[in-house]
């Protein structure tokens, strides 16, 4: 099972309905906009996506993919060049077509309209409707007033048409200094939503943007480009979380006081929140600056690109997607949620011995110098998968946890004078255990018993436990990285900037000297494995010189639960 860096096209069947799928459906049905339905992902690129992104993406490209002749744009908010960035384009659009949907010939950006987009801010100075300020950003704040209090209107509002055409031009040809003078919309200073009371709509900004470059030096704020580039490009239906609720009116007083031809419709639905886990795009940011995960694409991330790189599949994040489901209610997901959908769409993953924590086992009675072949599956459910030769020699790497010096009763591994089972090989009893001067454990010692090749015995006697195991001789050496929550506490957003406190020491465990069977010596990068008895892993590359094998997932361990 290889992972590419790209997906297959999502195939699904149709997504189950939700309230957003019954307003299209009626809107359908009743011939609105013509019959067409375009959707659009906006993201800022000024981050790597996360996993709440992706249910935007699967929201809007799963629409499109549903209904005849519907579109979904990719449509990069690129209106803030000096938190942009290349690197996130591109890694966005790597993302999208990676969860398997096609964003090729839908592909935008706002700065496509910039001259667009400052031609409507004249026509609403023309109208009355803007005014230039000279108010400081923390005079705006001090006129805005609270929740409580109504706002005041700026010393600047009453300025003449003329006036303000002429400094907005000035400010656009670059004669003022950045936070010297903003373009506002005339609204109500007294609006119970304080986003109508005379909301920003250009700041002036002195930054070399991606694409334009210095052609602008003024910028339009995300309420004002956003609704007018959903209208530009013909949006029927303008999908955005819960947040943007109290910024519709907002979205619809620009639409309607500038006459667009087409007025999309802005619909909200709530925001995946996931426990153990942070999605503002602000912590994510900081967690990578203040290097506490080795980058965005650290697989304890929540963005697309850590989930790729611990082994998650496209699959299994559309599945965990449709799973949840689209609502308005804010609810937060477990990470159990996710958990299960990957594993359940790894368990075609072939299976595989891997020793991550090894202690020596040697087998007293075992001629010296044999090597034998035991036949593995594959996969037991799927015999079309075939079968392998395991080496087999009288030293091997077995799990460290699967030995107990004094084990207890429900402890059902190997002990001394206990009896298991090599997994595809014979019974073994232990004999002795052998330690340092510390008195660390080092070798175990064990019999065999010949009569019970393939696992079973000839006169019937049963054992409880069944352990796996590595050739010493023909191992593969690897490191293996053990992933877990990065958070110790299910809501660390709760905790505000002090959420790097609640950070899990454990998050991260590194085994170096783990051993693998053979079959793994030059494994691809991407390929996903089940280790028996361990858990799914994705082959990551290479650290000094040897395969790196990331933890995408346990498995469900019983022993773990009764040590709880």
């Amino acid at each position: 099972m290889t992972d590419d860096r790209t997906s297959e096209q999502a195939s699904e069947s149709p997504q189950a309905s939700n309230f957003i799928r019954q307003i299209i459906d009626a809107d359908v049905a009743a011939g609105k906009n013509g019959g067409k339905v375009v959707t659009r992902f906006p993201p800022e690129p000024n981050g790597y996506l996360h996993i709440g992104h992706a249910k935007s993406i699967c929201l809007n490209f799963g629409i499109a993919r549903d209904y005849d002749g519907a579109v979904c744009h990719l449509r990069f908010d690129d209106t803030n060049p000096t938190k942009e960035d290349l690197e996130f384009v591109e890694a966005i659009k790597t993302d999208v077509a990676w969860l398997g949907f096609d964003w090729q010939q839908n592909l935008f950006h706002s700065s496509d309209y910039f001259e667009q987009i400052y031609q409507f801010a004249i026509k609403l100075i023309e109208l009355g409707k803007a005014y230039v300020c000279d108010l400081s950003a923390e005079e705006v704040r001090e006129y805005r007033g609270t929740l409580t209090e109504p706002g005041r209107n700026s010393p600047w509002r009453d300025r003449s048409v003329e006036e303000n055409l002429d400094l907005l031009e000035r400010m656009r040809s670059g004669e003022f200094a950045d936070g010297s003078r903003l373009l506002r919309a005339k609204i109500d200073m007294a609006s119970p939503n304080i986003n109508m009371r005379d909301p920003a709509l250009y700041r002036v900004k002195h930054a070399t943007h991606p694409i334009t470059g210095d052609a602008w030096c003024i910028y339009p704020m995300y309420d004002f480009s956003h609704c007018l580039s959903d209208a530009i490009e013909g949006v029927t239906h303008s999908l955005c979380t819960l947040e943007f609720e109290d910024h519709r009116p907002l979205y619809d007083w620009v639409l309607d006081t500038l006459n667009t031809e087409h007025h999309p419709q802005q619909i909200e639905f709530s925001r995946l929140n996931l426990d153990y886990t942070v999605m503002s795009k602000r912590k994510l940011q900081t967690l990578v600056a203040e290097q506490k995960v080795s980058g965005w694409d650290d697989p304890r991330m929540p963005t697309i690109s850590g989930l790729r790189r611990r082994g998650y599949t496209a699959a299994a994040i559309r599945e965990f997607c449709q799973r949840i489901g689209v609502t308005r209610h804010d609810n937060v997901i477990e990470m159990g949620v996710l958990e299960s959908c990957i594993r359940e769409d790894l368990e075609a993953a072939p299976r595989v011995l891997g020793v991550i924590n090894p202690l020596k086992l040697l087998i007293t009675n075992y001629p010296a110098e044999q090597v034998e072949y035991l036949t593995a599956q594959n996969h037991p459910q799927y015999p079309e998968m075939g079968s392998r030769e395991l080496p087999f020699s009288g030293e091997l790497w077995v799990e460290r946890d699967d030995f107990m010096e004094e084990p207890p009763k429900k402890f059902f591994r190997l002990g001394p004078g206990r009896e298991v089972r090599l997994r595809y090989g014979y019974y073994i009893t232990c004999t002795d255990v052998i330690k340092d001067a510390d008195g660390e454990i080092t070798e175990i010692h064990c019999t065999y018993d010949p009569a019970t090749r393939g696992g079973s015995s000839p006169d019937g006697r049963k054992v409880k436990g069944t352990i796996h195991w590595v050739s010493v001789a023909h191992a593969v050496d690897a490191e293996v990285r053990l992933y877990d929550r990065l958070f110790s506490e299910p809501n660390p957003a709760a905790a505000g900037d002090d959420f790097l406190q609640l950070l899990n020491p454990d998050s991260l465990q590194v085994m170096a000297n783990a051993k693998l069977e053979p079959s793994l010596a030059g494994a691809e990068a991407g390929t996903r494995y089940q280790f028996e008895r361990l858990g799914y892993f994705c082959v990551d590359g290479e650290a000094d010189g040897q395969a790196v094998f990331n933890r995408t997932v346990t498995l469900r361990d019983s022993w773990a639960k009764i040590k709880r």
